[in-house]
């Protein structure tokens, strides 16, 4: 079975701030990109990677990995992004390798992603056809308004943050985004566009690790989980 990764690394990242793209700041002394792709390639299941990223980034990101020992004889391809999350994910999967059987999309910003929750999220997509990773909400969830009244307070019992990553097996992903492209579904994660087409996509309990670097906490806490040895 060949699995490729698509690894979605185009966004500016501005939550974050400072004048560096949010993919190539250092955590502990390593770029985020060169972690998540450690994480990744250290995963047996996946046989290649297509790396989405930043037009404008194109040639910097292309002479951090060609720099870096570790990449050496990696198989991976890099590709330019789009205006959203949605467009460089479609112009990755028009990169997939012909022998492709399942795809597995993950953002660039998770650097901490397991092997065994890689696999785990595999085998189920094997079996239903689409797996998403996530974890069951612990705390009370509200939906509010713009002028800041809360509307309603949903029950929390099968509520669920969703991670990534996200896997498909290829045809379906590749029909769910022509289809999404032709009515104009805008999605804000590969699932939805899956669901949205009627088809079913099922949850694999994650990993707390495997939280998303969004802002200026989330690289201190990544740092000190490195430095106590929580994760590698």
């Amino acid at each position: 079975m060949h699995v490729t990764a698509i690894i979605v690394a185009a966004g500016a990242g501005r939550r974050i701030g400072g004048a560096t793209a949010k993919t190539y700041l250092p955590i502990a002394g390593r770029p985020l990109i060169l972690r998540t792709l450690d994480r990744i390639f250290a995963t047996p299941a996946v046989s290649d990677v297509v790396l989405v990223v930043a037009s404008a980034d194109l040639e910097y990101c292309r002479d951090l990995l060609n720099a870096d020992a570790s990449l050496n004889g990696r198989a991976y391809a890099l590709q330019a992004g789009g205006a959203t999350r949605q467009q460089s994910v479609r112009y990755g999967l028009e990169k997939l390798a012909k022998a492709t059987d399942m795809v597995m999309i993950h953002d660039g910003a998770r650097p901490f992603v397991s092997s065994a929750l890689i696999d785990r999220c595999i085998q189920a997509a094997v079996v239903k056809g689409a797996a998403v990773v996530g974890m069951p909400v612990r705390d009370t969830i509200k939906r509010v308004g713009a002028d800041g009244c809360v509307q309603s307070t949903p029950e929390r019992a099968g509520l669920w943050e969703i991670q990534t990553p996200q896997i498909f097996q290829r045809d379906l992903i590749v029909a769910a985004h022509d289809w999404a492209l032709r009515q104009g579904i805008v999605a804000t994660d590969d699932a939805m566009v899956v669901e949205r087409m009627g088809k079913p996509v099922f949850a694999v309990e994650g990993e707390r690790s495997n939280f998303k670097i969004t802002v200026p906490e989330d690289l201190q806490l990544a740092e000190a989980m490195i430095r106590a040895g929580i994760v590698a």
